[in-house]
């Protein structure tokens, strides 16, 4: 009896022709693929469940960055010991987490990677113990870009669109100013820019955490400071030059505090409030990845 994978497609990709040719093909070679479409938010919490019931081997998210995080946190969520593996399909505007841990792109090699590729174990991070994540959370104008960029730019151009939407968001730069702490490191001060990364890079293909490993049980932390002129910004965060006012440090936890409500956005779910505690969760999913990936230690 052959074991079963369930494909989690987001609705607006439902149609996808490659995909679905490469859905039969596995079939045909006797895989037991299952499918379920989202049409609502509640809905991935709910296949999940059933991929759990049904004793699943393979769970694959079939989507942008904010679909494979949905998928990820309710592994996480809903299973107390042994999750089932997380297979990736990028089909979203800016795939920044599968760019990085190179999951290609072509339908057929994906969902074989997703089904019969090797499962590796990788860190996951919470946040106030409620949300999670398995990319990237982006504080400041960062946040402001990812959120806001219209979906009609995207469709248009891409990953491009949150460089764009950035650009003519410059008019409404505003600073955070927070305290943060992490190990054996204490910041106060004006950010514009903040990202804790268990992957590398957000936004479009900004690698704002270019050092960050998803299996070395840290999370790798970016400070912008305000006062830093905006088009040495630009040109440090797009080129990755090194910048005295860019401050990078690892750590296995990271509190971030502020007086007024600041907005983080964990792969495309924005979390409000004043205090947040970030912390690794090493080796929480197995997760299928090519062997050439750069995000594993």
């Amino acid at each position: 009896m052959s074991k079963i994978s369930l494909l989690i497609i987001n609705g607006k990709n439902a149609n996808n022709s490659a995909l679905r040719k490469a859905v039969y093909q596995l079939r045909d070679e006797g895989f037991d693929l299952q499918v379920r479409v989202t049409w609502e938010s509640c809905d991935v919490r709910r296949f999940v469940q059933e991929a759990i019931d049904i004793n699943a081997e393979t769970v694959i998210a079939a989507g942008g960055d904010g679909t494979i995080n949905s998928v990820a946190s309710e592994l996480i969520h809903l299973s107390l010991s042994s999750p089932p593996i997380l297979g990736i399909i990028p089909l979203g505007t800016a795939n920044d987490f599968a760019t990085s841990a190179q999951i290609p792109r072509d339908m057929e090699n994906t969902l074989n990677l997703a089904i019969k590729g090797r499962a590796v174990p990788i860190d996951i991070i919470t946040v106030n113990k409620t949300h999670y994540f398995i990319n990237m959370a982006t504080g400041g104008f960062g946040t402001k870009i990812t959120t806001e960029t219209p979906e009609a730019l995207k469709s248009a151009l891409g990953g491009a669109a949150y460089f764009i939407n950035g650009l003519l968001s410059i008019d409404a730069l505003k600073a955070d100013h927070c305290t943060i702490e992490a190990e054996n490191f204490h910041w106060e001060g004006e950010s514009l820019i903040l990202a804790i990364g268990n992957g590398r890079q957000a936004g479009g293909g900004q690698k704002l955490c270019s050092e960050a490993l998803i299996n070395d049980n840290k999370l790798n932390l970016t400070i912008v400071e305000a006062h830093e002129l905006l088009p040495s910004i630009l040109s440090s965060m797009f080129d990755r030059k090194k910048n005295d006012k860019i401050i990078e440090r690892e750590s296995r936890w990271v509190n971030i505090s502020a007086s007024h409500e600041m907005v983080f956005n964990l792969d495309g779910e924005p979390l409000l409030g004043n205090k947040f505690e970030f912390i690794v969760l090493p080796e929480a999913i197995h997760c299928r990845l090519p062997p050439q990936c750069d995000l594993l230690s």
